[in-house]
């Protein structure tokens, strides 16, 4: 099976596209490498036969109808999106661009493609549609979000992703398109980009400067580390139902401050410093329009294709913190190219 899958050099994309060739599949990987995009995260594999990379906007109507026409995909994993909250907040305009209308045209690239397929090879087809649990909103001090949750989405990175995520449905319905969706919970793990919490903890921590930590940190966040998610997706893939929705989580709930805590504390063990780095923590300013808790409920995923994550987060956070660790000279060429997680997602007149 060759599947298409975009946004293969980003985090959770690049742990999909590893994974997938080490299954055997062949993978072609479309991204603009922006910002966040590093050709790094897919370097064990780019040597392979089974690997090909497109660099394209998926924006770009005529280049990813292009790609289609080269590559002849049995299956598409979209994942291209921007992703992070604060920015979303200082560019909202590129989140819809991208999350919204880049979708709709690989969605109508896609049918254009699977309408042309002989059989069975359009009987097989498969657009699998990867989504973020943020589109449901926030929760209050119970509950859990499930594939019938309404969406309730409070910031401009949410909005868009709804947005995706009902194109998606629009066009299994109306014009056929063979595709399942998945929401996700907060994804963890090695090369992820250091916007995020747990790479800025990290990374901050190593760099000897203050750890922020929004409010008090008493947001609640569901963990699931991108190994097991990239398990998941390529399951779901295979043998979920179409036009169906998987949620998938990590069961593993934690408010910021206690995990930044535990990521001070692995980094006392495995980088200790003059003091120990939880003296560092620096309560801020909360982001606009903060969530307050995201929790999933993946039982459907479990009882239907019989998936559970794999990875507890205690060993999973200990792992990650080691990783960084060990692989400084990854993030220091990120910061050679000028991010230094400055303070984002302030809203500007």
């Amino acid at each position: 099976m060759k599947l298409l899958i975009t946004g293969g050099a980003g985090f959770i994309g690049s742990a999909v596209v590893r994974r997938a060739v080490a299954e055997g599949f062949d993978v072609v990987n479309l991204d603009a490498l922006k910002y966040s995009a590093n050709p790094d995260n897919v370097a064990e594999v780019a040597a392979s036969p089974r690997y090909a990379f497109e660099d394209v906007d998926i924006c770009d109507e005529a280049a990813v109808r292009a790609v289609f026409e080269r590559h002849s995909p049995d299956a598409v994993m979209h994942l291209a999106a921007e992703s992070h909250n604060d920015r979303a907040i200082e560019d909202p305009l590129s989140f819809v661009r991208t999350n919204v209308m880049g979708t709709a045209v690989l969605l109508d690239a896609a049918r254009r493609h699977w309408a042309a397929l002989p059989s069975p090879r359009k009987e097989a087809f498969r657009f699998h549609h990867i989504s973020t649990d943020e589109v449901f909103g926030a929760l209050g001090e119970t509950g859990a979000f499930t594939e019938e949750t309404p969406y309730d989405p409070n910031s401009p990175y949410s909005a868009s992703k709804a947005g995706s995520d009902h194109l998606v449905r629009a066009w299994h319905r109306t014009f056929g398109l063979p595709a399942v969706l998945t929401n996700c919970s907060n994804n963890y793990g090695p090369f992820q980009f250091p916007e995020k919490l747990i790479p800025t903890v990290i990374s901050r921590a190593l760099e000897g400067k203050s750890i922020p930590v929004y409010g008090q940190g008493l947001q609640v966040r569901d963990w699931l580390h991108v190994d097991d998610h990239a398990e998941a997706l390529l399951l779901v893939l295979q043998k979920g139902r179409l036009g169906e929705t998987y949620c998938i989580g990590g069961d593993n709930t934690v408010r910021n401050i206690e995990l930044v805590k535990t990521l001070c504390a692995h980094l006392d063990k495995y980088a200790p410093a003059n003091t120990a780095h939880a003296d560092r923590i620096e309560f801020v300013a909360d982001r606009p329009g903060h969530d307050f808790r995201y929790s999933i409920d993946a039982s459907k995923l479990k009882r239907e294709l019989g998936w559970s994550p794999r990875i507890a987060l205690t060993d999973g956070l200990e792992d990650t913190v080691r990783w960084y660790v060990q692989n400084r000279a990854w993030w220091d060429a990120i910061r050679a190219r000028g991010f230094h997680s400055e303070r984002m997602g302030l809203v500007k007149a």
